[in-house]
């Protein structure tokens, strides 16, 4: 039997194909999509396996070398971890806006946008944000190689020229640091060009000491030898202070009609040289007190013009 002239008319040739064109165009929608979606898992995967292998090698190998030995402890593998974490978000998070950015085009171009007008506009636009946001690209590069190279992380104190301070927190435009004052200052990634990290590693505790001239400097020397090697053996002080080629005696460091200038550096951990550098000075002071050497210096008048 043939159709009737009213079932032919509820169903044109023309609708029969937009159905086969809509179904079509869909399927490759789904198609792009699930294409994405396992390439971002894939790609999120191996950003993880190779931030992890860094992660171990980093605690694998320690904090940096010294004199004699390695200091090595939790702080480094804490250290290498929140790097590792760091990286691994960054990386996933621009792989993911990649991916993003190449499914809407795609998106767009199957359902018959006309791309090349929004492909012109895009690419006007980014040239203007270009000239206006150089400085903001600059920032963001140099955050992503601090972040990489471990120029220094959270919590390390440093030395940026223009501020210094503890690190509070690292993004990929800026760095926070807060001073020994109490001010924060906010420090554009771009404009660091030198960086001074005082607590990456190991650190040296420097103490100077000036005496009377009349004074046994070799009796001085030797007390002060005795002082930093009794203080490395209390439970306080063990952890902070490592002896393993024991106190680096450098004798006089200055002699001037005022005195003679005495130097003793002890290797530290990293961040604790200050405190050991004002235990050191206090327990110095007091045995100088007891074997009676004389921190008195003469009193120089000035010159008569």
């Amino acid at each position: 039997a043939q159709p009737s002239r009213e079932t032919v008319a509820m169903f044109p040739d023309d609708w029969s194909d937009d159905l086969t064109n809509a179904v079509s165009t869909g399927l490759r929608l789904v198609v792009i999509l699930v294409i994405a979606a396992i390439a971002r898992w894939v790609a999120h995967r191996a950003i993880s396996r190779v931030t992890r292998r860094m992660h171990v090698s980093l605690a694998g190998d320690g904090l940096t070398s010294t004199l004699a030995g390695t200091l090595s402890g939790p702080a480094s593998v804490g250290r290498s971890e929140a790097r590792a974490a760091t990286i691994e978000a960054m990386s996933q998070s621009l792989v993911t806006w990649v991916l993003a950015s190449i499914v809407t085009l795609l998106v767009l171009g199957e359902l018959g946008i006309n791309l090349a007008p929004l492909l012109a506009g895009a690419g006007i636009v980014g040239i203007a944000l270009g000239f206006g946001a150089q400085s903001l690209v600059r920032d963001v590069l140099a955050g992503f190689f601090i972040l990489v190279e471990d120029q220094f992380g959270v919590g390390d104190v440093i030395d940026v020229g223009t501020a210094n301070g503890t690190v509070e927190r690292i993004s990929l435009r800026s760095t926070q640091l807060r001073d020994l004052n109490g001010t924060v200052w906010h420090v554009p990634n771009g404009t660091i060009l030198t960086v001074g990290n005082k607590s990456q590693g190991w650190a040296r505790a420097v103490v100077e000491v000036t005496i009377a001239l009349s004074a046994d400097i070799a009796a001085a020397r030797r007390i002060m030898i005795e002082v930093a090697e009794t203080m490395a053996q209390e439970e306080r002080w063990r952890d902070a202070m490592a002896l393993d080629a024991g106190p680096d005696d450098q004798g006089v460091s200055a002699l001037t009609p005022v005195g003679a200038t005495l130097r003793i550096v002890v290797t530290t951990e990293p961040k604790s040289q200050w405190a050991v550098e004002r235990e050191l000075r206090q327990r110095i002071k007091e045995a100088f007190d007891a074997a009676g050497i004389s921190l008195e210096v003469p009193h120089i008048a000035p010159p008569v013009l």
